[in-house]
């Protein structure tokens, strides 16, 4: 049996390198006991101190990759935090702008823009007029009517309204404003010589849904108009109440 033995510890030792079982134990047998290290460091070679280090070395690299992994994965934390916030507020951008746009395609859109006409003179006349301003440049709404002179408010709201007034002949210029049958403005000038004279004014209303702004010539006042468009009238929805 101690022979099977010492043949396979034969073959694994000279496989590392190693004296063979018989040879060791000659040599224990033979060897003094106060050179037994001795023995030891010629038979059995230990790795160089400089493999430790190397193996140290590696394990501190792994430590440091070990924090470098964890810190990424933090800040892909945050990152994707951060993301799900910007898509979050994105969303609500969205949301709005989209209401805006609901609300601006609800909202009514008002505007004109006309002259008085190519005729030339306008008055005098025995009596007032109302003037009907023929040319229409701008009608978004169709809320004024060439055909009568007036301006209809469609909806409830406040709106500027402006005109010019033109003339080239000696005597009285001006018109009144009326708003539906009351006469809220009334604005004259009075004209020496033969050149064109001119004036603006302006007015912002809060008007109900169908009243109705129109411009009068009164008596004995005269307009000049032409292809120039010397005399207009305009308006627009601010905003609706």
């Amino acid at each position: 049996m101690v022979e099977d033995t010492d043949g396979v510890l034969n073959s694994v030792l000279q496989g590392q390198g190693f004296a063979e079982v018989g040879e060791i134990r000659e040599s224990q047998d033979t060897a003094p006991k106060d050179t037994a290290d001795e023995w030891i460091e010629q038979t059995i070679t230990l790795p160089p101190a400089d493999i430790w280090a190397e193996v140290r070395a590696l394990r501190d690299m792994v430590v440091v990759l070990r924090v470098h992994l964890e810190l990424l994965q933090r800040d892909h934390s945050d990152l994707q935090t951060r993301l799900r916030s910007s898509e979050s507020e994105l969303l609500v951008i969205k949301s709005r702008m989209d209401q805006l746009e609901r609300e601006n395609a609800e909202k009514p859109k008002v505007a004109f823009y006309t002259a008085l006409t190519d005729a030339g003179y306008v008055g005098p006349n025995s009596a007032d007029i109302t003037l009907k301003y023929s040319k229409v440049f701008t009608n978004i709404g169709n809320a004024y009517s060439p055909a009568t002179g007036f301006f209809t408010a469609p909806v409830k709201g406040v709106y500027y309204l402006q005109f010019t007034v033109c003339a080239n002949h000696t005597g009285l210029m001006g018109v009144y404003v009326y708003k539906n049958n009351q006469k809220i403005m009334y604005n004259v000038e009075w004209k020496e010589d033969q050149l064109y004279k001119y004036f603006t004014n302006s007015v912002v209303l809060e008007l109900m849904a169908g009243d109705a702004i129109h411009l009068v010539l009164p008596s004995t006042y005269s307009l000049y108009d032409d292809s120039n468009n010397h005399n207009t009238f305009s308006g627009t929805l601010l905003f609706p109440l």
